[in-house]
């Protein structure tokens, strides 16, 4: 994986302007700490770091090709998964290849197919080419989101990068939010509404889209959606379709020039992505897999069985370890190190984030990449398979908002006085009626199955792309690059269009993918019930998260007091968070997890110097 930033401005010669460049190049370091790279050319400048994962050699960027006495150049930050696929295309076609870096095979298509190459290509990507002879940008970003592509438009140019700092180091880019920022971050954060960075000036690319920046105009367009399609395959068939998909997607993510481990939970997912890597190794000779599975300390001192988290995961991963025989780590986080680290989510993320479920993820990738390069994980199998609690009560079912974020009341409580009248309710309303009213649909579909059909759309179109950003953060600040297999796009055209009554069959999440792993996975792992990415319950972490707070709060100083009620939050403050009757988002963010969201505001307003016009 790797960072790319990119300045276009077809009017003016930007060629001396180098050091613009290599300013917005040198935030992304820790995505690509192996190399780096410019391009300079009157009306266009990029800039590239690298992490080298497939062909150290043959793969550096920018890279730039000629093709009919004209000059194409690429940024990319992905990998492809059926390289070898489009270069024998275009090898049939007489083209001809220097190395065998999937760069270069994206480049060579885009050449020759234009916007047209995304439907030939498969993987995690985006990436910009810029075309010298007709002075026009490319700019694409993968069909689900897994990897990041900001822009902004200022005047002349179009400036883009991988990661919402490298923008601001632009002198035409400051940190400002208004109105619209505060309701992203106040009714929707820690998700974002699609498209947006946030910041005043900043977008990006939504997954799936493309942008193309010529004579000045810019043009965006979807080039692949969810279809609904009639299902017309039996149970068993069904199964076994779902069983094939998922294999080959996972033994197409294996391609790489350096180590490859996974995360290991020992719940279906994580356990699925490692037993069918496990049994790839073994095949090819590669030997044991290692595993990696993330603890707290002492948490199991603390842990407290409920509706969401049933059971720890320690012995069920060491199980799945066992059973894989994979080399198996198990990373205790210190809850002091876990308060501390989030700081760094914010600065990874560049926004406020999902508090210590981030910063926890910030310090396990920390510790893999000591001893792995690459990681395949089990994120969206939740989505694409009915995993959460929201696809089986009926009351979330059936509710008319984001069902992972009821709590609009409480959230506009918290705001100052000054703040009130910010149409939280509406706006957060219009972003849930625009996402559901774009979910495919078939004729004669029935009033639940079209309901279901919206509630997954809605999972896939924020959810998902909230738990994508996270780990994509995360990861890519530890110079860890994470793979997923379940975000492959025929795997999850293929899970929208099966009927509910065969996703959720034996009556429960996941049913359709539990059967399908029989015979791959121990039968206790398959039964086992969902349990999420695990956080800390530790009264120690609940503490240090209530002292920091109330020191935030004493400090006149503190940005975020000129956004919150200050009674209000003391309150919550007091109660450790449980003051706060549900969660302020999804499943984890309860109680200490607001109080470190709300920390994360301020870390941010003060480590970014945000300007607020309202």
């Amino acid at each position: 994986m790797c960072g790319l930033v990119g300045w276009v401005n077809i009017k003016e010669n930007i060629s001396e302007k180098v050091k613009v460049i290599e300013n917005m190049t040198e935030t992304l370091s820790k995505r690509g700490p192996d190399s780096f790279g410019y391009y300079i050319s009157p009306n266009a400048i990029l800039g590239h770091r690298r992490l080298t994962i497939v062909d150290p050699e043959g793969g550096a960027q920018p890279m730039t090709r000629s093709f009919y006495n004209n000059e194409y150049t690429i940024v990319y930050n992905g990998e492809l998964y059926n390289t070898e696929e489009v270069r024998q295309k275009l090898i049939s076609k007489g083209y001809t290849f220097k190395a065998y870096s999937d760069t270069e095979v994206l480049l060579v298509s885009y050449i020759e197919w234009g916007a047209k190459c995304l439907d030939h290509i498969n993987g995690i990507f985006a990436f910009g080419i810029w075309d010298e002879k007709r002075k026009s940008l490319f700019l694409a970003r993968d069909p689900l989101g897994v990897k990041p592509l900001f822009y902004a438009i200022k005047g002349d140019n179009i400036i883009f990068g991988s990661e919402i700092k490298s923008l601001l180091k632009h002198p035409q880019i400051d940190p400002v939010i208004d109105e619209t920022g505060l309701l992203e971050i106040f009714g929707l954060g820690p998700a974002r509404s699609l498209g947006s960075g946030v910041f005043k000036d900043i977008k990006e690319i939504q997954p799936a889209h493309y942008l193309l920046f010529k004579d000045n105009t810019t043009f965006l367009k979807e080039y692949w959606k969810l279809t609904p399609k009639y299902h017309n395959e039996s149970l068993d068939s069904t199964i076994q379709s779902v069983r094939n998909l998922l294999i080959d997607a996972v033994e197409r993510q294996l391609v790489s020039d350096v180590p490859v481990c996974t995360f290991l939970s020992g719940g279906l997912d994580s356990s699925a992505i490692s037993a069918i890597t496990s049994n790839a190794f073994k095949r090819e000779g590669k030997g044991s897999l290692n595993t990696f599975s993330i603890d707290y300390k002492d948490n199991d001192k603390y842990f407290k069985s409920n509706e969401y988290q049933p059971n720890s995961d320690k012995e069920w991963a060491e199980k799945m370890s066992i059973f894989l025989g994979s080399n198996h780590h198990n990373i205790l986080i210190d809850n002091n190190d876990l308060v501390s680290a989030l700081k760094y989510a914010v600065t990874s993320n560049d926004l406020p984030g999902m508090a210590d479920v981030d910063s926890s993820l910030y310090l396990f990738c920390k510790e893999v990449r000591k001893m792995a390069t690459v990681s395949l994980s089990g994120e969206c199998a939740d989505e694409i398979f009915g995993g959460y609690p929201w696809y089986t009560r009926p009351e979330d079912i059936n509710c008319n908002t984001f069902p992972w974020s009821k709590s609009l009341d409480q959230r506009k409580y918290i705001l100052s006085n000054s703040l009130k009248y910010l149409p939280i309710d509406e706006y957060v309303n219009q972003m849930y009626l625009d996402t559901i009213n774009k979910a495919p649909k078939l004729p004669g579909e029935s009033k639940e199955e079209s309901r279901m059909r919206e509630l997954f759309y809605l999972n896939i179109k924020w959810f998902m792309i909230t738990l994508l950003n996270r780990k994509d953060r995360m990861s890519m600040a530890n110079s860890l690059e994470v793979r997923v297999p379940f975000a492959d796009y025929r795997l999850v055209e293929y899970a929208f269009n099966i009927p509910n009554e065969m996703k959720f069959c034996d009556n429960r999440e996941k049913g359709l993918l539990r059967r399908a792993l029989r015979g791959i996975l121990p039968d206790d792992i398959i039964d086992r019930k969902k349990s999420p990415y695990p956080k800390t319950h530790h009264i120690e972490y609940t503490r240090a998260v209530q002292n920091i707070m109330t020191q935030i709060l004493n400090d006149k100083s503190s940005p975020i007091l000129n956004l919150i009620d200050i009674n209000v939050v003391n309150e919550i403050v007091a109660s450790g968070g449980t003051s706060f009757k549900k969660p302020w988002f999804g499943q984890l963010m309860t109680g200490p997890q607001l109080i470190a969201y709300l920390i994360q505001i301020n870390t941010w307003l003060k480590e970014y110097n945000v300007k607020i016009e309202i």
